[in-house]
């Protein structure tokens, strides 16, 4: 196992860590419905109650935090540690806000599509043109669940579109380090997709044996795995939150892949931080720690957050 730095603790279920210009990591809490500050000594503060259930987060043009909420997950404690639970009928279908970091104040952008609901939005990224791709997982009840999917809009509200669906419990999204490809990681199915981008927005189907392909497939390991959120080194890597106890790391051609050992059955989400970008900061979302460890390559800069060498 690698070498772990605690940075804090207490958390209730977090997810997606943004690793600020100031050192400072910002996140999300699930269970507690809000945006949380933490300190690199580890002091947390509030930033915003948002309500729901926050999940990724991402830095836009503005400077203000652009949120997936999935509307609210249901979650149970024991022995200290938090446990999502299966969704039931009644759990409020979910959304996009923005949020001012200076005031808390929230402002949501979408709730649908195209006269479709958006059920239970997921992870988010920027492309260099300031538009917005997110995931929507979904709900997952006793019974049943929903089918999900990938959607762009513009940050101002004026525009959303599916881009690709149905999937699988589409969680964890990124960019390519030139921007060509886009990478979707799939829970139920533990599976990693690449789909070449065409421009914002819009995706080049790819030729294959059945008529619906749209990507390629660069991650499916074998064994029992429930892929999470996921983050892009600056080799162009995909490192995504593997359940239970690792963080998999696929290069990006599909030919290779490792797995580093976690020491907390949900390691969720994982970014990149501190001058160099080779800090690697994970949410370990059971035992409500946010966890940091020195990485072998620089991450990836994300648009609007890591200016440019």
């Amino acid at each position: 196992m690698v070498e772990l730095r605690e940075i804090t603790s207490g958390l209730r279920f977090p997810e997606g860590p943004i690793a600020m210009p100031d050192g400072s990591i910002l996140l999300v809490e699930i269970a507690a419905g809000c945006l949380t500050r933490v300190a690199a000594d580890g002091t947390k503060s509030l930033v915003a109650e948002t309500g729901g259930g926050p999940n990724g987060l991402a830095i836009g043009p503005d400077g203000r935090c652009y949120v997936c909420n999935n509307g609210g997950m249901p979650f149970f404690e024991k022995d200290g540690k938090y446990y999502p639970s299966l969704s039931t009928p009644d759990v409020p279908h979910g959304w996009i806000e923005v949020v001012d970091l200076e005031t808390g104040k929230s402002e949501v952008l979408y709730r649908e599509c195209d006269g479709h609901p958006l059920i239970g939005p997921n992870d988010i990224v920027f492309d260099a043109e300031g538009g917005l791709w997110f995931t929507d997982h979904g709900h997952t009840r006793r019974r049943d669940r929903d089918r999900g999917g990938v959607y762009y809009a513009k940050p101002d509200g004026s525009f959303i579109t599916a881009v690709v669906a149905p999937m699988d419990g589409p969680n964890g999204i990124g960019l390519s380090p030139d921007g060509t490809e886009l990478y979707v990681a799939e829970t139920h199915s533990g599976r990693v997709w690449a789909f070449e981008i065409e421009g914002p927005g819009k995706i080049k189907r790819t030729r294959g044996p059945v008529p619906w392909e749209r990507g390629r497939l660069i991650g499916a390991p074998s064994g029992y795995h429930l892929f999470d959120s996921l983050a892009v080194d600056g080799a162009g890597n995909v490192c995504v939150g593997s359940l239970p106890n690792a963080i998999a790391v696929f290069s990006p051609d599909g030919k290779s892949e490792e797995s580093i050992e976690m020491p907390d059955l949900f390691p969720t989400n994982i970014c990149f931080g501190g001058p160099d970008l080779k800090t690697a900061f994970i949410t370990l979302s059971n035992t409500g720690r946010l966890v940091a460890m020195d990485w072998p390559r620089p991450g990836l800069p994300l648009h609007f957050l890591n200016p440019k060498a």
